[in-house]
């Protein structure tokens, strides 16, 4: 009798051991975006509840937490976190030095355990937002969480992966931001540019010149509607003040926040045009030394700064404020869009020309970035710029943001400058999401869908194998000239952030545009857990809605 009990007993224990462990899955199962280098389907699946326990060394506690934090909440109970490996855990983290790519990371789920191994934490970090795709967004008929087994290779194929928010047209509170990061980081994006200076605001506190947020971070009014051009009188405005800057303390706050999440934040201070603002607070700056307003329209202005010892001063001052609250190698300096009208007509600017030696305006500005560029080298930070810094020479260690199509890229990998790839054609979200606007809340024109984002290719055909080791990547930039609101955001870069995450992470081979609308049916579900607002152009994403 006893034997008879002895093995109903361990039948019993091996059925519950096993209950996970043959169940089929399918491809259905496993649609990940941006689509893994490698994905082995297994049978099983993991069972996430009260007695799932996360383990991982000490110098993973970031990346522990951040999973803790996932998963408590999808079950409504805590999974902690320890880095004490005595404990037995069925979630372990881990670093794998075999592991090649510094951003690579294993994710290996069976019944009974799930292994997250990375070359860095970045790697474990991606893993996990894998995993977190891997996760149902309901429970299942038993009210359990389980995750489908598999064994997933997976590593990004460019470096930079970017995108850009502009807070000087509209400006965005705190919370937006960190919100907007944690989009960026289910998508395994690693860069965030943030512009921060404009005509129409200067959004960053620097202590040494307070007026920069006192006059410069309010316009008194804005145009309504299009009339960005100059020749364009018949336009209308709101009659409303329009301000909102971010303390020092609140950058800190970020750029923390980021660093969580594998973040890096571009800061971009623009010079030497799109400076209004500045000059407008500090006329001293400007070439006419008349005193101007912030910005209240869209477009180019011919406002920009003197190339005087004292806007050098001024400069040097605001970039070793803004380099103590950014540790980005990188800072972006603009360089875009700046009329050479003031300086033609100015006798400064005029007899800098003569001094130095320069052919023209366009030599000047030239001169102008790389000073700014030689200051920052000796703080150890390099610039990058938009394409327009290409003109009268560039700077020696400049890293180019190609906008006005790829030539400015092509050019700069040519001559072997590091280029991230940001075309207007493919990357820039302000453009209207389809031909049919009707519906469509104001958007700066143009026509970028989310299946010509997914179509773009960064890396030029014109480039050898080697110049093309110069494309780092590519990054979606969102101008907020007509976006107010948060949503507005949201609705502008979803989905067609998801396309340019596959652009930039998975292989050229493995993206195929009908797979990848399949994919978006799963990943919207994650958009409506996390309470975003995004556009139903693509068809499977009208499917879900």
């Amino acid at each position: 009798m006893k034997h008879l009990l002895l093995i109903t007993l361990c039948l019993i224990i091996n059925s519950c051991s096993n209950k996970y462990e043959t169940v089929v899955n399918s491809e259905e199962d496993y649609l990940i975006i941006p689509k893994p280098t490698s994905l082995e389907i297994s049978t099983g699946k993991f069972l996430i509840d009260s007695n799932t326990k996360i383990i991982g060394e000490e110098t993973l506690e970031n990346e522990g937490n951040y999973l803790s934090n996932l998963l408590s909440e999808i079950i409504g109970e805590t999974i902690p976190f320890t880095n004490d490996t005595k404990i037995k855990g069925n979630i372990l983290l881990k670093l794998d030095a075999s592991i090649t790519n510094k951003e690579g990371y294993k994710l290996t789920i069976n019944y009974n355990q799930i292994t997250i191994a990375g070359k860095t934490t970045k790697g474990v970090f991606y893993g996990i937002q894998t995993l977190n795709q891997l996760i149902p967004s309901v429970k299942d008929s038993n009210n359990e969480v389980l995750i489908p087994a598999a064994t997933i290779i997976d590593s990004p194929r460019y470096a930079y992966r970017g995108m850009h928010l502009d807070v000087a047209r509209h400006f965005f509170p705190v919370q937006f931001v960190k919100k907007y990061i944690d989009i960026l980081a289910m998508h395994k994006m690693n860069t965030f540019h943030w512009h921060l200076t404009e005509d129409q605001g200067w959004r960053i506190e620097i202590k040494k010149y307070p007026k920069l947020t006192e006059v410069g971070s309010i316009r008194k009014e804005t145009i309504v509607g299009h009339g960005n051009t100059w020749k364009n009188s018949d336009v209308k405005y709101d009659g409303t003040p329009y301000g909102g800057f971010y303390t020092q303390e609140d950058v800190k706050e970020i750029v923390a926040y980021a660093t969580e999440r594998h973040v890096t934040v571009i800061p971009e201070i623009e010079l030497p045009g799109h400076a209004l603002a500045a000059i407008a607070a500090y006329p001293e700056l400007g070439n006419t030394g008349e005193q101007y307003e912030v910005g209240t329209r869209w477009g180019v202005f011919p406002e920009i700064y003197a190339p005087s010892e004292e806007t050098f001063k001024f400069l040097e001052n605001v970039l070793s404020e803004v380099i103590e609250l950014f540790p980005s190698k990188l800072i972006h300096i603009g360089g875009d869009e700046a009329p050479k009208t003031q300086w033609e007509n100015s006798k400064l600017a005029q007899e800098v020309i003569k001094r130095e030696g320069l052919k023209n305006e366009h030599e000047l500005q030239s001169y102008f970035i790389k000073r700014i560029e030689k200051f920052l080298n000796s703080k150890g930070r390099n610039i990058i710029g938009w394409d327009e810094i290409l003109e009268g020479g560039l700077a020696p260690n400049a890293t180019v943001m190609s906008w006005r199509g790829e030539k400015g890229g092509i050019e700069a990998a040519k001559i072997h400058h590091n280029v991230i790839m940001t075309p207007t054609k493919y990357c820039y979200f302000d453009f209207y999401q389809t031909k049919n606007r009707e519906n469509e809340p104001l958007a700066i024109g143009g026509n970028t869908t989310v299946e010509d984002v997914y179509s773009y290719e960064p890396t030029p055909k014109e480039l050898t194998e080697e110049e093309s080791k110069y494309v780092l990547g590519a990054q979606g930039n969102v101008w907020t000239e007509y976006m107010k609101t948060p949503e507005h955001v949201e609705y502008m870069i979803l989905p067609r952030l998801t396309a340019l995450s596959e652009v930039v992470w998975s292989t050229k081979d493995s993206r195929n545009w009908d797979d990848f609308q399949q994919r978006l049916k799963n990943i919207v579900i994650k958009y409506d857990e996390m309470d975003l607002n995004y556009a139903t152009h693509s068809l499977s994403v009208e499917e879900v809605k």
